[in-house]
């Protein structure tokens, strides 16, 4: 892998940051995009002394035209994307009938269209190429729901809808497009949960303890890999069995 290019939206920190740890360490150069720009800056700064190239990118994956000039920024600068992973999301949580209207289109415009967006952007690239990798980050709640969370569980089940459509649409072309599900991973996000809703869910993990941010990022580098090169249109569930 040492030498490809990969794009890691939420590359800022949790999740998407130890992706990009991840990948820095086998030799990929790495965009790192973030709505927060000084955060990418941060992250970037830190994975050049591993001796990779990084540079930092500010764009709200909901909007066409800032994706459009994101992987247009990229192309120029790197000269090539191998590697997408479609990383940044957000959480609005609210029951249904309490649930506003724009809450649900925040989370479904980030999770759902901004994996769109930046997919529908790569493909254009990676098509030329005849080469790439897509990994999207799905959940365990596409899967299996979570009173609350219905944007979030919509937007993750549509995540894997496209996955797989991708994979079906792009296989000739050299590029294979997968999903990772996380299920109770310890980042800052389910810090704030309350600790009855941690404990019913530590409840659930038959394995007896909660992932961490490397546990996603190893399964996210294989997919990444040519090791990897025969696999498409699937989701790697990363749970502790918590669902099979």
């Amino acid at each position: 892998m040492k030498g490809q290019t990969a794009i890691i939206t939420g590359g800022g920190r949790g999740i998407g940051k130890s992706i990009a740890d991840a990948f820095a360490a086998q030799g990929v150069n790495i965009a790192v995009v973030d709505v927060n720009l000084d955060i990418a800056k941060e992250t970037a700064a830190e994975l050049e002394k591993t001796g990779i190239k990084s540079s930092a990118y500010k764009a709200d994956v909901s909007s066409s035209s800032e994706v459009a000039a994101l992987f247009e920024s990229v192309v120029k600068e790197f000269g090539k994307v191998d590697i997408l992973v479609n990383n940044a999301g957000i959480t609005k949580d609210g029951l249904i009938l309490r649930m506003k209207e724009e809450d649900w289109d925040a989370v479904i415009n980030i999770n759902l269209k901004g994996t769109f967006l930046c997919t529908k952007e790569a493909v254009k690239v990676m098509a030329k190429q005849k080469y790439g990798r897509i990994i999207n980050v799905a959940s365990i709640v596409a899967f299996i729901g979570n009173a609350g969370q219905a944007n979030y569980s919509a937007s993750k089940a549509g995540i894997v809808g496209l996955t797989k459509t991708t994979a079906k649409e792009y296989a000739s072309r050299g590029i294979t497009a997968n999903a990772v599900a996380p299920g109770f991973i310890v980042t800052a996000m389910t810090d704030a949960l309350p600790d009855a809703v941690k404990q019913e869910m530590f409840r659930n993990i038959p394995m007896g303890k909660f992932g961490t941010v490397d546990d996603v990022a190893n399964a996210i580098l294989f997919l990444a890999s040519p090791s990897s090169g025969y696999i498409t249109g699937q989701v790697i569930h990363v749970n502790g069995g918590m669902y099979m």
